[in-house]
């Protein structure tokens, strides 16, 4: 039998530099599943959200090829808390058992030491349960606004406004094991990671 790869959970509040750590991690040898791609696919038809979200949502958030329309389901949760709930608690689980598979298939191979699970809502879902480490990334509301309109192209309105969308940083930062600052250069960044590995006793 392998040795059970470490699994750490990375999350934190939108342009706040998960991506760059994470592909930090997957460039030396980490296999990492991107959260919000594992939730698309249970979306899809035959696979365990299908149903329940047509079920509860109506027939009007399908295409006409019989795949769920996620423009028109975001359409519909994101102006409505309670209805987002719903989503929710019909996506968490079969993500979450969907990661639960894809870290089952990790311990399988050889050579994998580390399995990253990066979640925007690691903790709220639950999903952090599946980890034995969770990291945070932070940076200051100026940064992080400034990667929305230059890197995303996003008008400074609308930038504000998802910024402002999200539980405050500091909500995860408190339940993090530990937390990376990404206001800095990509060295600083990646010097951190570095030591974030040290702590854990691993290697890549």
């Amino acid at each position: 039998m392998n040795k059970k790869p470490f699994v750490l959970g990375l999350t934190g509040n939108i342009a706040s530099g998960k991506t760059y750590v994470l592909s930090w991690l997957a460039k030396r040898g980490a296999k990492t599943i991107d959260a919000d791609l594992v939730a698309q696919q249970t979306y899809l038809p035959g696979n365990p959200a299908y149903a329940p979200l047509i079920e509860h949502f109506g027939e009007n958030i399908k295409h006409a090829s019989g795949h769920i329309d996620r423009a028109a389901l975001s359409k519909i949760v994101f102006s409505d808390p309670v209805q987002l709930k719903e989503l929710e608690a019909i996506v968490h689980p079969a993500t979450i058992e969907a990661i639960r598979a894809l870290i089952e298939q990790a311990i399988e191979k050889d050579g994998v030491k580390l399995v990253v699970v990066e979640a925007v809502k690691l903790f709220e879902s639950g999903m952090g349960k599946l980890c034995d480490a969770t990291w945070v990334t932070t940076a200051d509301d100026e940064t992080r606004l400034g990667r929305l309109i230059q890197g995303r192209g996003m008008d400074p309105i609308s930038a504000a406004k998802r910024l402002n969308s999200q539980s405050p940083q500091e909500e995860k930062t408190k339940m993090a094991d530990f937390v990376i600052t990404t206001d800095g250069n990509f060295e600083d960044t990646g010097t951190q990671i570095e030591t974030g590995l040290k702590k854990l006793g691993i290697i890549l």
